[in-house]
């Protein structure tokens, strides 16, 4: 992982751009300055298409690893999984539209 190619994207990335990594669903966002908190990156995990491309606007953004931590006990839930059969039953089947890719972040 570069932490220049990082430092990089921190100075000259768009606010909200994305970077891909070599990991398929995890990605770099940059997040632009806001009130008193200055711009700073954080992951995305988002699932990816065929392509490698996002299939939603916007994933799971992870900020701190303190915050990842606390994302882990809740996918640890017993229950998480029969919840989420659940609701496999009753939602309508979702498209998923491709996108083109993007510049990709070796990790």
């Amino acid at each position: 992982m570069s932490e220049d190619r990082l430092s990089q994207f921190l100075k000259t990335g768009p606010d909200w751009g994305r970077l891909k990594t070599t990991i398929p669903g995890l990605f770099v966002l940059k997040l632009p300055a806001y009130k008193s908190s200055p711009t700073r990156l954080a992951v995305e995990l988002n699932p990816v298409d065929d392509s490698g491309s996002p299939t939603k606007r916007r994933g799971l953004v992870i900020r701190s690893s303190q915050e990842l931590e606390e994302y882990v006990k809740l996918f640890q839930q017993d229950k998480l999984s029969s919840l989420l059969n659940a609701i496999d039953k009753v939602n309508p089947p979702m498209r998923r539209a491709a996108r083109p890719g993007e510049e990709v972040l070796e990790i």
